[in-house]
């Protein structure tokens, strides 16, 4: 957050005898365009409090909201999974998707519908390979080309590098190729304790004909079947969408995330994503912009999104 984007973070926690019981990460993203926010957190799903104990998490959450009205900040956002504030308003906006993996890779294709598993067998019939990427080249490509053709700008290449490092082996990328060699979808997924949570990805325009994009979730599950993983998290998507529609197909059910917001400066839930009927012919725009411009430009627009 900071590194690259140059946001101001403060990293809440809650010690007891030596031992931390609660942590509340937070970043600070003040915009002209889409506003001035104190956000847990930014360009992620899951954020909020995390703590053993109800009086430590109310705690932290008292401190965050001191830390925005220092700020002066229009709003404070906690993206939590579980609902903590009733009387706060809410984004309805996104849902969550996330199933058990079978100890047994056969198992884990079966309790795939049969729609789609037809899908991934066709990926397996084209030939398609994946593999581990020790770098996010061919990944990005993939990436910025998808989200360009959906007028979106990209994340930069330096954040996918940034979280590679930070998180070691706790980060991969997985890609795949049809049996030419060429790359065909992409997904940089993380893996967390008993979980592996698919995060950003990409295809190319050829991917869908071939059930590459099928083919990719289903090695992703089975490679981390293999290696022990219990639960598979698809992440987010919005509702009505294209995504939410493909999870669905999958045979995963939608989970709904308590986006949560203390409002001082603004008198209504911020709706700065695509689904904004403003950002229309923004978004129009984006897509007749040259990819190459597209991309320079578009880490000085994302960064203020969040």
């Amino acid at each position: 957050m900071s590194a690259v984007f140059r946001h101001d973070t403060y990293f809440l926690f809650s010690e007891t005898d030596g031992v931390i019981d609660g942590v509340l990460p937070l970043a600070h993203v003040k915009s002209m365009l889409f506003g001035n926010s104190l956000v847990s957190l930014p360009f992620a799903v899951y954020g909020g409090v995390a703590a053993t104990e109800v009086a430590v998490a109310s705690a932290l959450e008292d401190e965050a909201q001191r830390i925005a009205q220092r700020l002066g900040v229009d709003h404070l956002e906690f993206r939590n999974v579980n609902a903590r504030h009733e009387d706060w308003p809410q984004q309805d906006l996104y849902v969550t998707f996330r199933r058990e993996i079978f100890p047994e890779e056969e198992a884990n294709m079966l309790a795939i519908p049969r729609k789609q598993r037809a899908m991934v067998r066709k990926g397996i019939k084209n030939g398609l390979r994946s593999d581990i990427d020790s770098d996010v080249d061919r990944f990005f490509a993939l990436y910025a080309d998808n989200v360009h053709r959906h007028g979106t700008p990209a994340l930069p290449k330096r954040y996918f590098q940034a979280l590679q490092a930070q998180f070691g082996e706790d980060c991969s990328v997985l890609t795949v190729s049809a049996p030419d060699g060429r790359a065909l979808s992409s997904v940089l997924s993380f893996y967390f304790r008993d979980e592996v949570l698919p995060y950003y990805a990409g295809d190319d325009e050829s991917a869908r004909e071939l059930a590459a994009n099928d083919f990719k979730y289903w090695e992703l599950m089975r490679l981390s079947c293999s290696r022990g993983i219990k639960v598979f998290d698809y992440g987010r998507s919005k509702q009505g969408t294209g995504s939410y529609s493909f999870k669905k197909n999958w045979g995963f059910e939608p989970a709904p995330l308590h986006y949560e917001y203390c409002l001082y400066k603004r008198d209504a839930v911020p709706q700065n994503n695509p689904a904004n009927a403003k950002f229309r012919l923004m978004i129009e725009a984006w897509r007749r912009m040259p990819i190459g411009m597209a991309n320079w430009l578009g880490p000085y627009v994302v960064r203020n999104l969040g």
